[in-house]
């Protein structure tokens, strides 16, 4: 994939779960007024999709977008249920993946609602230790819920402390 192409776009039923091999995916929303809402990454060795769309068939509220040059290996819904079906090992791995994620969803949750933005930021520098060099500061400050010109005071705080 190229950087910035879509594998998943507002309003398309998501039908894959992806794995990155290589490379940066971003999970996000846009509102209403444009304005985007990164909640997730994903990086080499790690899984992404959109499940409430992938599981309940519904379209997508979300997009998935490569933030560098990437490459994915992508399991149709219809497979992943027969590799569900035929193999308890990819099962249970699958499980683990996606309690993973929902724990992963819920520390992200009370980040958000209860920790500063420096905090925040700390708890998004430990869960992704690389990532701040790959990808920009405008990426990580609507992850973070920030503008960017804030983003650069929180690391200017962070660096001198």
């Amino acid at each position: 994939m190229k950087r910035k192409e879509f594998i998943l776009k507002q309003g398309e039923k998501c039908n894959y779960i992806y794995f990155v091999v290589k490379g940066v995916l971003k999970l996000f929303h846009t509102d209403d007024n444009g304005n985007q809402h990164n909640l997730q990454f994903a990086t080499e060795k790690l899984w992404l999709t959109d499940f409430g769309s992938l599981y309940n068939d519904t379209p997508s509220e979300l997009y998935i977008q490569a933030l560098e040059p990437t490459s994915i290996l992508q399991i149709k819904k219809k497979d992943l249920f027969v590799l569900y079906d035929n193999s308890p090992l990819f099962d249970r791995n699958m499980r683990i993946v996606t309690e993973n994620a929902f724990i992963e969803q819920q520390n992200r949750l009370l980040q958000t609602i209860s920790s500063t933005a420096i905090e925040r930021y700390q708890y998004f520098l430990n869960k992704y230790p690389d990532l701040s060099n790959r990808i920009s500061n405008v990426q990580i400050a609507s992850y973070l819920g920030v503008t960017p010109e804030f983003l650069s005071s929180i690391r200017k705080k962070t660096v001198n402390t």
